[in-house]
This record gives C-alpha cells, structure tokens and sequence, in this order.
C-alpha cells in the first residue's frame, strides 16, 4: 500500500557561502599562531569556505555549520571514516522487529555531555521529543530541513510522519519506532542534524528560542554560544567580526581523546585567499582548492588531499516557464549537445566521471545499462528538428561567490556549456546570480530554464539522490508539469519501503533506466574529487567522500 509522500525539500549544501566578513587573517591568524603548542597536538588553523548558520546540527542544512559541529556532537550511529559505510558511534549496537517498525538501540555507557549531563536513553528520547514537537518557526522547512525530509511531519501539524515515539527500555537500551518501515533507517541517522545534545543545556539556554526575522531567522542562546555535545572537542568562542571558531579538546571525552589542543575555523570565502593564507602560513590548510592549483599545491610541498567522489554534478531543466523543455525530444537534443568529455579533461579535476545517471556507481540501485547520450551536434540538431524547435532559445543560470565540490568552476563550466549548446543552434540567454543571493531560492521556485547544480551524498542511499531529487512533484525541476512527474515520484516512495535487499535494488535500477530514456529531467554531467590541502606538517586528517571530515585524529608535528 502506498503511504502517505512526505514533501522532501531539496537541502542545498551551502558549503560555499560566500558572507561579506570582515576578516583580518594577519593579526587574527598570527594570534591563533603563537597560541599553538600546549597540547600534544597544538592548535590547528583551518580555513573554511564561509560562516556557520549556527551551532545547533538540528536547525542547520549548511555544511560550513556541519564542519563545526561535527566535532562537537555525536550521532547514534556514525560513517567509517574515509568511506560511506555504517558504524556505531553513541549506540554500540541496534536491531530492529521483524516488521522494520520498530529499533532497539544499545547504547555507551559512561558516556556524559560536556555539561556533565549523562548520555543514557532518557537523553536519546528527549533528543528526538525536541525533534518530533517543533513548533512555529522551529517547524519551518527551511530550518528542520532534515527532519522533514526524513521524518516528515511534526507532532501538531498533521502531516504525515515516520516518526511514532520513543521508549526508554533501562538505562543504556532505548526503542525507536516508526509508522513504516524504510531502507534508509537507521542510516538516515547519521546525518548531522540528528546528533545528541545535552537536554540540560538545550533547556538552560532555551534551544527552540528561535524566530522568523523578514526573510531569515534569529537563533537562541544556545545556537550562538552554548552547543554541548558527548564529542572530543568543545566550543569556546566564534568571533563573528574576524571569522574564527575556537573549539577546545574534550579531556573527558569517552573515546580517544584529540590530539589537538584547540581547533579554529577561519572563515575565508575567496579561494585564492584561502591559498594565499596556507603559503603565509596564516592557516594550516583549507577546503576546496582550485583543481588547477592542485600541482603547483603539492609542488611547494603541501598534501593535497583528494576525496572519493560521491557527488553528481547536473544541468537542471525546469518545465515550468518554457514549454519547449517538456518535450522530451528537447531534452534529449540538451543531452547530446554537451561535450561531457572535455568538461571532465578541460575543466573538472582529476579523477572525475561523466556521469551516466544520477548518482554514482558505488550507490546501490545503479544501473548499468541506461540509455546514455554521447556528444553528438548533428543528433542533437536532428532532435530539435523533429520537436520542431530549431529555433529554442533559453536561459542558462548559473551561481557566482560559491564553490561546490561538484562545481569548483562555475563560470568555466558555464562557459564550455553555453559554447556547446550555441554550437547545435539554441540561443543562450546568461543568468547568474550570487549563491546565497537568490541563485538557489530561485532554482528552487524552478524560475530557472537550464541552470547548473549538483549534490553530495549525506549516505549510501539512492533514495538520499533521486529521492531527494524527484520525490515529489513540487521540485526544481517541475516534474509535476509532465504525466509521468507522480508516477516517478510514487515509484520512488515504493521502492524506500521494499524489505527485500535484491528486490529493492532491481526496483531503483528500473527507475534509474526510466529516468534516462523516458523522463530525462535533467543531463548528469559528471561525478568530480573534491580536495583539501594542508601544510606538510598535518598528519592524520583522513579524506572523507562524504565531506565528513573529523579532525580528533589530527596532530601536527613541528
């Protein structure tokens, strides 16, 4: 039986926000500099892509939020570090009834938050009873972005929810239970914003205190100054003027302790100051370098370090304002007109793909014989004959003051792009935007034609990609606009709720060939490595394909 869609709003991963700060690297870095040194590990300076939203994991859908809290906070179940495979983390086993509805959590013990708060299942229930019982501007989507696009709906909004209630079974053994079973619980768990916090410290300083202010949000105290997690490292101090966030070593941490003594985060949002800071040595290293730096990186002696790619980078296509993209001949002509080949060797890092679909070949549910749509100028102009559109004219978005690890060039990409469609004879209308200034509102009211986008995975999941992307018909893409828009969107919930491992696989297969030869939304482009560079001196920072780095395992060696 079909159950109730949940809406699933898209998250878009702002790594890259690029906020006017007003950040001082001399002074402010120098300081970090001298400080260095007490500990076994020293302090470690990194530069990231742009500021926290805030502190709190469960209000946050931006991974510069994520990159901080990570080290404070800790989920039930965790990712194997360097991969995208499931582990315990807070509970140290799980099993579930036979009907998938119900899951029994064994958790640590002797764990305590950095208040001193226990860790035990009364935490874990009081975790998601804050969860579950958002009210106002705490239910917005735009702020409990995860929990509705895995759980659902609230406990007073009347929609639909996957969530029914948790049970305190002793003091280290805890019940989840759930309206359906789903293939993507209990992984969904190990997303950010799912980790513990103390219940202590979110009622002290008033956690759910937050409110709508015009188009954005004021966060409580808690958000801003007091994030309190079981994690080996503690918050200190942002310094929002300069761009930092300190965080402390946890001494008391219940695993093995961090070996640096402090960690910072220098809010660098201009990739060639970020480079410019390492070769200063104002910074110990930073995310996201341009892949042309990357030789002359390591030629000056600095690691480069180079994640698996878990990503796809794709050209949308919204069939909502143009009436000549429904038609799939349209689409398909996009396909073929784009040299996907020489994005990858002219302007993608190395070790990148042409994607063949819409994630890649290490999410289950691929499928290895979709239609696929080689560079093809003269085909491409074949089909906008047929569609009777030789004449198509459309807007070609795409974002500035941004890195993507998908897109770590946009104009570039723009650029090879537009050349290859004026090529077979569309005429491209240029639209840019700044990221956080209305490039990814827009894309999301699907007021772009053909705009550039692209996702990292959360987990190993097909549903987190084409779920995530075309799980409802409301979506970027307009996918209501065609007929099959609700087909594809109910084939997906059936295939999340299929027990059945091999059954499950043949299903998302099936979906993925669909979405190639009959549907086409979108053109995947490519699958891309994104990096970090560090100085020489860092040891023990494992890559993490996910973007999931923790650095406890950090030291540097003067």
């Amino acid at each position: 039986m079909l159950q109730p869609r949940v809406a699933r709003p898209r998250r878009l991963a702002l790594i890259g926000l690029a906020g006017a700060l007003a950040v001082s690297l001399s002074a402010c870095a120098e300081s970090q500099r001298d400080s260095s040194g007490g500990g076994d590990g020293g302090t470690l300076v990194f530069g990231a892509t742009g500021a926290p939203a805030n502190f709190d994991p469960f209000y946050a859908s931006d991974g510069e939020t994520f990159r901080v809290t990570r080290q404070i906070v800790e989920n039930l179940v965790g990712i194997k570090p360097g991969t995208a495979e499931l582990e315990p983390e807070l509970a140290k086993s799980w099993e579930s009834s036979e009907d998938g509805k119900t899951w029994t959590f064994e958790l640590q013990e002797g764990v305590k938050f950095h208040d001193g708060t226990p860790f035990d299942a009364e935490a874990v229930c009081a975790n998601f009873e804050r969860m579950y019982n958002q009210k106002g501007a705490g239910a917005s989507p735009a702020l409990s972005y995860y929990w509705v696009e895995n759980f659902g709906g609230f406990a007073d909004d009347g929609k639909p929810s996957l969530y029914d209630g948790c049970e305190v079974k002793d003091e280290y053994t805890v019940e989840l239970k759930l309206t359906r079973y789903t293939a993507d619980f209990p992984t969904m768990l190990s997303q950010d914003s799912f980790a513990m916090q103390s219940p202590t410290a979110m009622e002290k300083y008033k956690a759910n205190d937050v409110k709508a202010e015009g188009d954005s949000f004021v966060f409580s105290e808690y958000a801003q100054k007091h994030p309190t997690g079981t994690g080996p490292f503690k918050f200190s101090n942002y310094d929002s003027a300069n761009g930092t966030i300190e965080l402390v070593r946890n001494d008391d941490y219940w695993g093995e302790p961090a070996k640096l003594d402090k960690l910072i985060f220098q809010v660098i949002p201009n990739e060639t100051a970020r480079k410019q800071a390492l070769e200063a040595g104002d910074i110990d290293g930073y995310d996201f370098p341009s892949p042309s730096d990357w030789d002359a990186l390591e030629k000056a002696g600095f690691k480069v370090e180079i994640r698996e790619p878990f990503n796809i980078l794709y050209l949308g296509i919204t069939q909502k304002g143009n009436p000549a993209l429904r038609d799939l001949k349209v689409r398909q002509a996009l396909a073929h007109a784009i040299d996907r080949e020489n994005l990858v060797s002219a302007i993608m890092p190395k070790n990148s793909e042409v994607a063949k679909q819409f994630y890649p070949d290490t999410v289950d549910g691929y499928a290895d014989d979709v239609q696929e749509y080689p560079y093809d100028p003269d085909k491409a102009k074949e089909l906008l004959a047929e569609a009777g559109h030789e004449d198509l004219t459309v807007e070609l978005w795409y974002p500035t003051q941004v890195t993507r690890p998908y897109m770590p060039n946009p104009e570039a990409i723009f650029g090879a792009i537009k050349e290859d469609l004026e090529a077979v004879g569309i005429t491209v209308k240029p639209v840019s935007k700044p990221w956080n200034g209305g490039y990814t509102d827009d894309i999301e009211s699907a007021r772009a034609e053909l705009f550039l986008l692209g996702w990292t995975g959360d987990y190993n999941s097909p549903n987190n990609f084409i779920g995530t992307f075309f799980g409802t018909t409301d979506n970027q893409f307009y996918t209501g606009g065609s007929s099959w828009g609700e087909e594809l969107a109910e084939a997906l919930d059936d295939a999340d709720t299929i027990v059945d491992d091999a059954e499950r696989e043949a299903a998302y297969q099936d979906i993925n060939r669909k979405l190639m030869s009959e549907y086409l939304p979108a053109v995947p482009l490519t699958h891309s490595p994104p990096a970090m560079v560090v100085r020489p001196e860092v040891e023990g920072l494992i890559p993490s394909p996910l973007t999931k780095e923790e650095f406890a395992t950090v030291s540097i060696s003067e």
